[in-house]
């Protein structure tokens, strides 16, 4: 067994056979990975979802608190102040109709200006309009609502918008009146020229009136006479008509109740603030969370990993990798290690037995290298505990498990640690496809043959580990000539559909057998079972 010149004999498992395809299989492997998308999208779903990023929404509902408190000082809530006003109107008008005119006279510019003038304010006019509102109560009945930064000048500001509303009013009303008497005055002086006219030639026609002619041009100047002496009387009862109405509606007019000030709360206010910016942020950091989990690819439950693997998952276990940036709870510490050694454990019993040679398995680390490697050297150091003659080879793209093991340059190295030794074979960093101790049949794609101090160093061993990561820019054909069945390792929500799909079908062209799937960091919630009948697979992938 230890002949540098054995030729070594490798057990396949139960026999050295390519891996049987049903057409089910054959099926999958036509079947894009885009088509491979995963679960249903239930409560549990979006709880999930919550509880991973439970730091984002809380970080976004921390932000929009500090937001609306910044706001509460910016634009502290207004205190508030009422003024009535009760109007009179032109009886000749709609009460109905005329009210919406009046309530829009009490939230003019003009109105509004008048008020900043008058009461020197530290604010546009645009400003003073946006904090009042002018309120139809009946059809005569006007509030005027104002907010300012304190009860007395919200009181103040009430009082002196309802005074400077009637004030303008009434101005308006007389500028009005003072259109309508130029107009009267107009018609009444033109009439009364023309009845001046009239009369005159009245005196020319003889008082006997001895002709037919003479008659009816008398009886047409009368009736122009009469004509210009109606008009003259309807602009005299008109003016006096609207100067009586003018009057009633500038005296009849008044404040009916006095401005007084609304009350205040001091918890309301602010509440309404804290409350809205903490509920808005959470709002928003829920909401991105959950439309991000929704347009996400990335596999988490296990029976999702199964289907696009085509293994079974027959291990899941919370994260293995420690936070970064803050102190690690000791309950959690301590689960982080019990789940290491379920791992390590289960690693140990999926190594299958061989009478013929080492027996091999490869760890493929489908995402997280790093924690992989760590589970490698434990299960290594592990059977070589036990008195076996163990090999290690890295064949990872970062040699993650080179420098956890603390060997730094490429060949066959010796390592120790607590009286366990270990063969590590660390392959060239040129070398992208380096080629195993097992036969050249097994993986005919790989040309090259492993020297012969790599295949000296794995005949004497009990057992060979290969970490693997694969990359499909370069393939995995060199992975059949390392060992013929693997184990892949899947963190939850670190690689896409396409990805794990990719990892599949390189084992499959390698000629490695996937015995199953060892799934981290795990969704507490996953109640699937992660196991892949045959003869359901083909359905299970057309639900994903």
């Amino acid at each position: 067994m230890n002949d540098p010149d054995q030729t070594i004999i490798w057990s396949r498992g139960k026999e050295l056979q390519s891996p049987q395809w049903t057409d089910d299989a054959a099926t999958d492997e036509q079947r894009s990975a885009a088509d491979l998308t995963g679960g249903l999208v239930n409560l549990g779903f979006f709880t999930a979802a919550l509880r991973r990023k439970a730091r984002i929404w809380c970080l976004a509902g921390v932000i929009g608190l500090a937001i609306g408190s910044a706001l509460y000082l910016k634009f502290p809530p207004a205190y508030h102040a009422n003024a009535t006003v009760l109007l009179v109107y032109n009886g000749n008008q709609d009460p109905a109709v005329q009210v919406q005119t009046e309530a829009s006279l009490a939230k003019s510019q003009a109105v509004a200006s008048r008020v900043v003038r008058q009461l020197k304010l530290p604010q546009s006019v645009a400003s003073l309009q946006a904090a009042y509102t002018v309120t139809v109560v009946t059809d005569n009945v006007l509030t005027i609502n104002v907010g300012a930064p304190s009860s007395a000048a919200a009181v103040q500001r009430a009082s002196a918008l309802a005074a400077t509303f009637l004030q303008y009013r009434a101005q308006y009303a007389r500028t009005q009146q003072q259109q309508l008497f130029v107009q009267l005055d107009r018609q009444y002086n033109a009439a009364q020229k023309r009845l001046t006219e009239l009369e005159a030639q009245l005196g020319q026609i003889p008082a006997a009136q001895t002709t037919t002619v003479q008659k009816a041009e008398y009886d047409k100047l009368q009736t122009q006479m009469g004509q210009q002496q109606q008009i003259i009387q309807y602009t005299t009862d008109t003016k006096s008509a609207t100067q009586t109405t003018t009057n009633t509606m500038a005296t009849g007019s008044y404040v009916l109740n006095p401005a007084t000030a609304l009350p205040y709360s001091r918890i309301k206010g602010p509440g309404l603030y804290f409350a809205g910016g903490l509920f808005g942020g959470l709002a928003i950091g829920m909401g991105g969370v959950i439309l991000t989990a929704l347009l996400s690819r990335r596999l988490r439950r296990r029976d999702d990993v199964a289907a696009v693997l085509g293994a079974p998952v027959k291990l899941s276990v919370g994260p293995l990798r420690a936070p970064r940036r803050r102190p690690s709870l000791p309950r959690r510490s301590a689960k982080r290690k019990l789940d290491m050694r379920r791992v390590v454990a289960y690693l140990r019993g999926a190594v299958p037995g061989s009478s013929r040679g080492p027996a091999s398995l490869a760890i493929v680390a489908v995402d997280d290298a790093q924690v992989v490697a760590q589970v490698v050297s434990s299960l290594a150091f592990s059977c070589a505990a036990e008195g076996k003659q163990v090999v290690v080879a890295d064949l990872s793209s970062d040699a993650h498990l080179a420098r956890l093991l603390r060997v730094s340059s490429p060949g066959i190295h010796d390592v120790s640690q607590n009286g366990a030794n270990l063969v590590v074979i660390v392959p060239e960093a040129e070398d992208v496809a380096p080629a195993g101790p097992v036969p050249s049949g097994a993986s005919p794609a790989v040309p090259t043959q492993a020297n012969a101090a790599l295949v000296a160093a794995c005949s004497a061993a009990d057992v060979l580990i290969t970490l693997a990561t694969l990359d499909p820019a370069f393939g995995g054909d060199h992975l059949g000539t390392w060992t013929t069945n693997a184990v892949a390792v899947v963190t939850a929500g670190e690689s896409s559909v396409e990805k794990v799909y990719s990892v599949r079908e390189m084992l499959r062209l390698a000629g490695t057998r996937l015995d199953s799937v060892v799934l981290i960091g795990a969704d507490k919630s996953d109640e699937t079972l992660g196991a892949v009948d045959p003869a359901e697979q083909s359905v299970l992938i057309n639900q994903l």
